[in-house]
């Protein structure tokens, strides 16, 4: 099959391309933004790339145009497509149709950690000898590429709730249909698409609709939010991790959660020492334990996955380290990802100073939807750094004002690296935040030490 993909340097729709060639279809794909790692990556796999959104670009007799989220009336290929009655669908439909349809879908979902998560759930199958499809909407190091067709029985997947398509504003995990969800946890976000928390559960209220009676939900203990979203309805059996009390449970032995001990229904099963930070990530381990135990994996096998386990690339990753100073770069963009993160690097570093450069990227953080929380979030902080967002009609100079660790903004990356360079000494880590490239700071503020 001749299949062309309509915004394919995103990061889910180069998985849908991907899995689409390893499944034997003649891939092409084309996007405004063409370039590395991303073009590269594809381009290493065959898929010819095509800059901009011509028309010419699709070829008449193509056999289905698959069409990415970020595509709208209006696009010039788009408008080839519908005017010449070309097949055409969306991404999420397209891999349901001819992917996960006769696969055990292992989806996971939730406001933060969908991306390690999942994660860590395909290298527990893929140790357990799986050989598991998935589609990650990041780049896990223990694998090199964000998505496989694999060859077992399984199929690991990010379940985003944002929408599929111009044509389709159900969420994408609607089309997927798991027999194991988890449920991590159920905040605000995409204010561009969702006017309210209530609207975004209920696009969960329809997920947890579509898991059979066979199945499993794993979902976190104490989050309220998915629990008034279950009280509308659930059909599934369901099991907690977390909280206080979680059928699955962890206790840190360290203060960093680099090393903790698992529980089973109040019985310990095992410890795992491993390289990631944080409470919120050792609760993460906990939700792929559980959805693994479900697929057949024996608790022992997982746990002594775990240790073998690496991180997503921007995940509170090292970047550099030049006169005794940290460069770390993290995708965190809600208060709570980022309270999280940074309280996971303070009980690791202890009192060394702690640097935040903060950039509002997303459309929530940008409008100034988090405006009253993203202090308290800050709080590990000793000293917060920001970009000044476009659209900064909500006051973020009045909000840093109100800090009571030394604050500091800029308009520009160049200014901003300029600025921090020279207040930056020996031990100090400094922590970029941002869901976007961020003009390349990490090398920027390496070269400017």
């Amino acid at each position: 099959m001749r299949i062309h993909i309509l915004g394919i340097c995103g990061t889910f729709m180069a998985g849908i391309a991907q899995i689409a060639k390893q499944a034997g279809h003649d891939v092409t794909g084309s996007d405004i933004n063409v370039y590395p790692p991303m073009s590269t990556q594809l381009e290493a796999q065959g898929i010819q790339l095509l800059q901009g959104y011509e028309a010419q670009h699709i070829d008449s007799t193509v056999d289905c145009v698959i069409v990415g989220n970020v595509i709208k009336r209006g696009n010039p290929a788009m408008e080839y497509v519908l005017e010449k009655n070309l097949p055409y669908v969306s991404g999420p439909q397209w891999l349901a149709e001819t992917i996960l349809r006769d696969r055990w879908v292992m989806a996971v979902s939730g406001t933060h950690g969908k991306t390690t998560t999942t994660s860590m759930l395909t290298w527990i199958m893929e140790y357990a000898n799986q050989s598991p499809g998935f589609l990650i909407g990041g780049v896990p190091e223990n694998f090199g590429i964000s998505a496989r067709r694999g060859e077992g029985a399984h199929f690991v997947i990010e379940a985003d709730e944002y929408d599929s398509a111009f044509f389709d504003k159900r969420s994408k995990f609607i089309h997927y249909r798991p027999r194991t969800l988890i449920l991590n946890n159920l905040e605000f976000d995409h204010a561009d698409i969702f006017p309210n928390l209530e609207a975004i559960q209920q696009q969960f209220h329809y997920l947890v609709r579509t898991v059979p009676g066979n199945g499993l939900i794993v979902r976190h203990a104490d989050d309220a939010n998915l629990q008034a979203t279950l009280e509308k309805g659930c059909w599934t059996p369901i099991v907690t991790f977390g909280g206080k009390d979680g059928f699955w449970q962890a206790e840190m032995l360290t203060a960093d959660g680099s090393h903790f001990s698992v529980k089973q229904n109040h019985e310990k099963v095992g410890e795992v020492s491993w390289n990631l930070l944080g409470r919120h990530n050792v609760e993460n381990a906990l939700a792929a334990i559980a959805a693994s135990h479900h697929a057949g994996v024996a608790v022992e096998k997982a746990l002594e996955a775990l240790p073998h386990f690496k991180n997503v690339k921007r995940r509170l990753e090292v970047k550099g380290q030049k006169a005794g100073i940290t460069i770390y770069d993290d995708f965190a963009h809600h208060p709570t990802a980022i309270a999280t993160t940074l309280a996971g690097l303070r009980a690791k570093i202890g009192d060394a100073r702690m640097v935040v450069v903060l950039e509002f990227g997303s459309y929530t953080m940008r409008t100034g939807v988090h405006k009253d929380t993203i202090k308290n979030s800050l709080d590990a902080a000793d000293m917060v750094i920001c970009k000044r967002p476009e659209q900064d009609t909500w006051g973020l100079e009045n909000v840093l004002k109100s800090f009571t660790q030394p604050t500091a903004l800029f308009d520009s990356v160049e200014s901003l690296v300029t600025g921090l360079a020279d207040k930056l000494k020996s031990g100090d880590h400094v922590v970029v935040m941002s869901n976007s490239g961020f003009g390349g700071i990490h090398q920027k503020l390496l070269g400017a030490i």
